[in-house]
């Protein structure tokens, strides 16, 4: 043991006090934060297989196919849908249960196919034929008219006539809409045989007024 010395006297020298090692306080926060962040990293992979699983091959047009017309497997391409959230799309492997059903509306190439847009009913009746008319959007009782809206035509007064006015109705019912660049819209109708050519005549003259009895 080594001793110092004062005024020629030796001491025993001071010893130093031991070093107290201070423990880490661990705060609750900090732990809570960071078992959020791996459930949170957790949820996200979850969330990136369910997206993965949710790819699927789906059924889309791949020409134009107009209404009334019957779907044939020239019509039809398959494509990878990831997610499709809200939508309804036929899958691939139910090629051959649309191949034959009739298209209730206008298919765009691009788009995906859905069964609401299939039907296996003629669209015309015994005894009608189609037609179609060229509106403009104020002549058209809704914003949307649906493949199975009943309409009733209604002739508009002669302004050259000096006979009393007079209008002549017609029953219909829509079969398909279509709006072109020129805003009218089309109107493809289902109408008896015996009304066609009165209302081909009214429409040619712009006599035609269209009225919504029942919607599909």
């Amino acid at each position: 043991m080594s001793l110092a010395t004062r005024d020629g006297v030796p001491v025993d020298a001071p010893i130093a006090p031991p070093k107290v090692v201070r423990q880490r306080r661990t705060r609750p926060g900090l732990l809570g934060l960071a078992v959020l962040l791996i459930a949170l990293g957790g949820l996200g992979a979850a969330f990136a297989v369910t997206s993965v699983r949710a790819t699927g091959s789906y059924l889309a047009i791949a020409r134009p196919v107009e209404v009334g017309r019957i779907l044939t497997a020239d019509d039809l391409v398959s494509v990878q849908v990831s997610g499709g959230a809200g939508l309804s799309p036929v899958p691939a492997k139910k090629r051959d249960e649309v191949v034959g059903k009739r298209a209730a509306v206008s298919l765009v190439p691009g788009s995906l196919l859905t069964m609401a847009q299939l039907t296996d009913a003629p669209l015309l009746g015994q005894g009608q034929q189609q037609i179609a008319l060229g509106l403009e959007p104020s002549r058209v009782p809704a914003r949307k008219l649906h493949p199975g809206d009943k309409v009733l035509l209604v002739s508009t007064p002669d302004e050259d006539s000096d006979n009393a006015p007079s209008s002549t109705r017609f029953t219909a019912t829509v079969i398909d809409t279509l709006t072109p660049e020129n805003d009218d819209v089309v109107i493809y109708l289902a109408l008896a045989v015996r009304d066609v050519p009165a209302v081909v005549v009214l429409a040619a003259q712009e006599r035609i007024a269209l009225v919504l009895t029942e919607a599909a």
